[in-house]
């Protein structure tokens, strides 16, 4: 077990509402309207793996935290490795679970590819400069799996959202990894996660989707005030 708060700071929870409209603008592109049954399975599963994310981000980068950042749960001494380690892993296997459960087939390979994705960052965004690439490529697989999970088929304003959103992502994730040498970027970075429920409301707006716009705008001023309590980087 560890404290809430070294869970809630581990998981950089501030940042889910963005997760949640990622979601919303997926359901959306694929020319439905959106419903809290279509949304609310995936939203939690979508939220469990970005918490696994962060979680197994920190556990693997837990060497270079203690020379960068020792402030980290982990190197402060909050929380052990192995602990954060089993955490993330349970928190991945439950979202997957519930996407078999809840959702279809499809929905779940995208699901285990998001999970793969996942992995794959945090295992090597450390090692290679290609790493916004792949967190890139995370933001577009929940498009995929939300538009999956909400109809049989995934229209191209689905792709076409989806790269919108990546593009926006390489930006964002390239600007994040200068925020060590640079401390004064690490505000700038946590209203660019923020704006990525802007991203998703312009999106929504376009193809005429007014409310769900409407909270996407509510859920990037959501994220900007629990950044206030819970660092989003």
């Amino acid at each position: 077990m560890m404290p809430m708060a070294t869970a809630l700071k581990l998981g950089r929870v501030s940042n889910l509402p963005t997760v949640w409209t990622n979601v919303l603008a997926g359901v959306a592109l694929a020319a439905l309207e959106p419903t809290w049954p279509s949304v609310i399975p995936v939203a939690v599963a979508a939220s469990l793996l970005y918490v696994a994310g962060m979680y197994l981000n920190d556990a693997f980068d837990r060497g270079w935290d203690a020379q960068h950042r020792p402030e980290r749960p982990i190197p402060a001494g909050e929380v052990d490795a192995r602990t954060v380690f089993l955490a993330g892993f349970a928190l991945m296997t439950a979202a997957l679970v519930l996407l078999l459960v809840t959702t279809n087939t499809r929905a779940f390979v995208a699901g285990l590819g998001l999970a793969g994705l996942i992995l794959v960052y945090d295992i090597t965004h450390k090692k290679t400069r290609l790493a916004p690439l792949v967190m890139g490529l995370c933001r577009m697989a929940v498009y995929l799996v939300a538009a999956c999970a909400a109809a049989p088929h995934v229209a191209p304003p689905v792709y076409a959202g989806a790269t919108f959103l990546f593009f926006y992502l390489v930006m964002l994730s390239t600007i994040a990894r200068e925020e060590t040498t640079n401390p004064k970027l690490r505000r700038l970075v946590a209203r660019l996660i923020a704006g990525i429920s802007l991203v998703d409301g312009a999106q929504l707006l376009v193809i005429g989707h007014a409310w769900p716009a409407l909270a996407c705008l509510g859920a990037f001023v959501l994220t900007l005030a629990l950044q206030k309590r819970v660092a989003g980087t």
